[in-house]
């Protein structure tokens, strides 16, 4: 709650957000034997991720309150990426740990999994910091200054493309995702499907397209065919799953591969919608892991097959969770239906590609949309329609009482203030965006 209130109080009184560099910088000598220094900074890009990380761990917190010790978390900015990301994993693993009875294997994979994917993003780290220099330099803007050989910027790019891929998750890296949300807590549901997910997003944006604009470049087509492949290989996916939350982890990785395709589409409208589209499954990610864990609490199942019948005796319950579904199959008016369709218009005006390939990505990603109210819908049918539990003996339920009808109504608000205004989170990064490709048209399109 303090870093909520500390991260809104800023925003509000002194963050400039008309100033694309960074901001609100502290610099201090940290260890002066080995001259380290500690340095940070905030600019567009971040502003949002480090607000929607306040309140979504607020919200998690709250979703815990019963079992607080399930919750473990720690965050940190991007100058100990390596440092930070480990301590983050571990809390996972240990909060994946504690909340089941025989996860100790899968609490180990998710542990050793995100280890090896550090040691290509700490490479990269190292590589960066060690390019020119003797002695390390991570310092983000004196990086971002610093122009490297093409050949060593695609050595750099497929270490930190694989680092993040693995935390995004993309396609075929993202394995470890269904069966961590199937497993976990719905409060580490909320953390990671909310905060966790969309780091790997920021990283692509912020190291591997702003420090690394030829290889960028160069992989950016490809991005859009994974993109385009995940959307409908996760979509398609999500609906054989029996799992209520495994399901929703493979809906958020088909959204996921919107983001994608903003990021390679190389456009101020594609890496917007792409950055809103970040913040938009934060909070849609958040709400629906909250209400798959909300509905497990009170009829002790988790099998859709099994379930039926629960609207009538939970009607809250079965009102939030038709709104969010809804919010998540992009209903317009709401945040999920901008973020993909700045992300459609990123695509359809990118310079880079031909009239053809764009029309042929677009008729995809509309498949991919047509497949998500498919599985949410199919979903919403199982769970709440039927009398299979209704009629039970047995079978009474508590509807939800006012801390989750509290923490739904504090995710929903900004869904639908999103979608009826999005200029309130593109506002935010719009400049940090041009600057950004800006620099990036001027050295990978103008040799």
């Amino acid at each position: 709650m303090l870093e909520l209130l500390l991260t809104t109080y800023v925003f509000c009184y002194h963050f400039q957000l008309d100033d694309p560099l960074i901001q609100l910088v502290e610099d201090y000598k940290w260890i002066n034997f080995f001259d380290f220094d500690w340095r940070l900074g905030i600019d567009g890009l971040s502003i949002g991720p480090i607000l929607l990380t306040g309140f979504i761990t607020t919200l998690a917190t709250l979703a815990a309150w019963p079992r607080s010790n399930r919750i473990i978390f720690v965050s940190g900015p991007f100058t100990f990426f390596h440092h930070v990301g480990v301590r983050i994993n571990s809390g996972l693993s240990t909060s994946i740990y504690v909340g089941g009875k025989e996860t100790s294997v899968l609490s180990y994979k998710v542990y050793f999994v995100h280890c090896r994917r550090f040691r290509f993003s700490l490479t990269g780290v190292l590589g960066i910091g060690l390019y020119g220099s003797n002695e390390p330099i991570l310092n983000f803007e004196t990086s971002a200054n610093q122009s490297y050989p093409v050949a060593l910027e695609i050595i750099f790019y497929i270490g930190f493309f694989v680092a993040f891929a693995v935390k995004s998750p993309i396609i075929p890296l993202h394995t470890w995702l269904p069966d961590t949300h199937g497993e976990a807590h719905y409060s580490t549901c909320m953390l990671l499907a909310g905060i966790l997910l969309k780091m790997g997003a920021y990283g692509l944006v912020r190291i591997n397209m702003e420090l690394l604009p030829h290889a960028h470049s160069i992989f950016s087509p490809w991005l859009i065919i994974v993109g385009t492949m995940q959307i409908i290989y996760a979509a398609s996916t999500s609906s054989g799953q029996r799992n209520l939350k495994k399901r929703i982890a493979y809906s958020s990785v088909s959204h996921m591969g919107f983001i994608i395709i903003g990021i390679g589409s190389i456009t101020d409208t594609g890496l917007n919608g792409a950055i809103l589209q970040i913040i938009s499954h934060g909070f849609l990610g958040a709400a629906l892991f909250f209400l798959a864990g909300t509905s497990y609490d009170r009829i002790r199942l988790v099998y859709l097959d099994e379930m039926g019948g629960i609207a009538i005796p939970m009607p809250k319950i079965f009102t939030m969770f038709s709104i969010f579904s809804m919010a998540s199959l992009a209903l317009p008016g709401m945040s999920g239906f901008v973020s993909e369709l700045i992300v459609f218009f990123g695509i359809i005006t990118s310079q880079k590609y031909l009239l053809m390939p764009k029309i042929l990505i677009t008729f995809v990603m509309a498949i991919g949309m047509i497949l998500t109210p498919i599985y949410s819908l199919s979903m919403s049918r199982q769970m709440f329609y039927g009398y299979k539990l209704f009629n039970a003996p047995n079978s009474y339920f508590f509807d939800s009482g006012p801390r989750e009808l509290f923490v739904l109504i504090s995710i929903f608000l900004p869904v639908i203030g999103i979608g009826i205004y999005p200029d309130f989170v593109l506002s935010l990064s719009v400049d940090k965006v041009e600057a950004i490709l800006s620099n990036f048209f001027i050295d990978s399109f103008h040799e």
